[in-house]
């Protein structure tokens, strides 16, 4: 079997040559494609590839309608919303992400960005100090539970919110499950985000939250730009001057932002949630790995379109 690795931004050289070694060890080819500058370079790469391996690449209906012979396509990371599931579907193609390697580069960024927030972005001035504060998860899933860790680990209290997890295990990790989403967000210094961009939570984040975070309140942004709707942000902002804003993925109206709120809003120049060797090379391993495995026994794990 070809697998195509296929990444406008690169893994690192370890991780190809990683992936390399899984797919030789199975018997299977592996060709790669970084730093391509047109979506044309793709849809040639992939016309004759049985599995596909991404990180942010777009896996659009277009790229799934040139590569005839492709059976399995694995974002590695966790978000997925760069796949097009209903495309890979129609063809009976499998697609997976791979959960869990990268989470803890993201609660790492997490928990350095609100320190960052805290002491005014390392400028003169006065800051608070995170110990003895509270942070709210919104999503207790694999990142979520880390940065609940750290966070204790520094000497805060944690809260969650996650309609999916049940209220026991969150108990179980010394975590008190929120009774509602705006009951966290008022019982909070400090939110973080780890909610997906679906039709249920884009534009969620907006004003009638923001609104009652307690005094000198911080967003935290790790998931999905989407998610955060960006008129009520503003809005939110320049009604409370003590809110803040810190995001790993700048927002569409990010130089609005920075003009108007200075050193209460901040956003990492580029994505860097996952980026981290040990989290480059674990999701591209894992993509490998799980690649091998779909083709040696059907294993689909982690398939997504189901």
């Amino acid at each position: 079997m070809k697998i195509l690795v296929a990444t406008e931004k690169p893994f690192a050289a370890a991780a190809v040559d990683g992936i390399k070694d899984i797919a030789a060890d199975k018997g299977h080819n592996v060709a790669v494609l970084e730093r391509y500058t047109d979506k044309s370079q793709l849809l040639e790469a992939v016309a004759d590839a049985d599995a596909l391996i991404v990180r942010s690449d777009k896996v659009t209906a277009e790229v799934i309608g040139a590569a005839k012979k492709l059976k399995i396509v694995v974002r590695a990371g966790a978000g997925y919303d760069n796949l097009d599931l209903a495309a890979c579907s129609a063809r009976g193609i499998v697609a997976m992400n791979t959960p869990g390697q990268n989470s803890n580069a993201v609660a790492e960024l997490a928990i350095a960005m609100i320190i960052y927030m805290s002491r005014n972005r390392f400028t003169p001035g006065t800051g608070c100090e995170i110990s003895g504060k509270r942070i709210g998860i919104q999503a207790y899933g694999n990142v979520g539970r880390l940065v609940a860790r750290k966070a204790q680990a520094l000497g805060m209290s944690v809260m969650a919110f996650d309609p999916f997890v049940a209220e026991e295990k969150m108990k179980e990790d010394n975590v008190c499950p929120a009774p509602s989403l705006e009951k966290m967000y008022e019982a909070c210094d400090f939110i973080s985000l780890h909610i997906p961009a679906t039709p249920e939570t884009i534009g969620s984040i907006g004003y009638d939250l923001l609104s009652k975070m307690p005094k000198g309140g911080c967003l935290l942004n790790t998931a999905r730009k989407e998610v955060i709707n960006e008129p009520e942000l503003i809005k939110a902002l320049e009604e409370r001057s003590d809110l803040k804003y810190v995001t790993d993925i700048a927002a569409t109206c990010q130089a609005e932002l920075d003009e108007k709120f200075g050193k209460r809003v901040f956003a990492t120049p580029k994505k860097m949630g996952a980026e981290t060797a040990e989290a480059n090379i674990n999701a591209g391993l894992a993509a490998a790995y799980q690649i091998a495995e779909f083709f040696e026994t059907g294993c689909t794990r982690f398939q997504l379109n189901k």
